[in-house]
């Protein structure tokens, strides 16, 4: 059944077949965890979060609200993103930045990593990537946030910014570049 595609196993579920949506879950789990754990910073509200997600899937399958555009994981990640921000909002945490068109999006950093021996280091590194992202101009802050963080493309990028795609480009290319002279100041590498 792994070989399935999402619309194939959707429609099992609704069909009455339950192992295809745990294969639907297992097949986004890590980057859908990952993104909410990227967000809230607490592997606790992360996994209640990631649960209220997939209820949400649930719910909305079936009651046979799901279109199908071949997008599951993006509308699964999105579910998930506003779950966060529903969080943000209940606990008024203000830890976001605000985009040209004043979307709340929660800043992030960091790369997840399992490995017990390398916590320290890994906590290190994130806390140098957000200080230095903190040093760039707003919008290539954000456009490089959503892109290598919330794994948005370019294209939903420039939506939520009210910009061109070639703007969001330009802003990216930029901000990488301004995110290289900081840390070559700071003696950090980007690879």
């Amino acid at each position: 059944m792994n070989h399935l595609t999402d619309k194939q196993l959707i429609q099992q579920y609704l069909e009455g077949d339950a192992r295809s949506l745990g294969i639907l879950v297992n097949r986004y789990k890590t980057k859908i965890f990952t993104s909410i754990y990227l967000l809230v910073k607490d592997k606790y509200v992360a996994e209640d979060i990631f649960q209220d997600t997939f209820i949400k899937v649930i719910d909305t399958l079936r009651l046979e609200k799901y279109t199908d555009e071949g997008k599951f994981a993006n509308w699964v990640t999105r579910i998930a993103h506003n779950l966060c921000v529903d969080h943000f909002r209940k606990t008024k945490h203000r830890s976001f930045i605000k985009s040209t068109d004043n979307i709340e999006l929660y800043e992030h950093s960091g790369i997840k990593s399992n490995a017990v021996d390398h916590n320290i280091e890994w906590r290190e590194s994130t806390e140098a990537v957000q200080n230095l992202l903190d040093r760039l101009p707003e919008e290539q802050r954000v456009v490089i946030i959503l892109r290598h963080y919330a794994d948005l493309s370019f294209a939903k990028i420039a939506v939520l910014n009210n910009c061109s795609i070639n703007t969001a480009l330009g802003r990216m290319r930029y901000g990488l570049i301004n995110l290289r002279k900081l840390a070559s100041g700071q003696q950090l590498s980007f690879s």
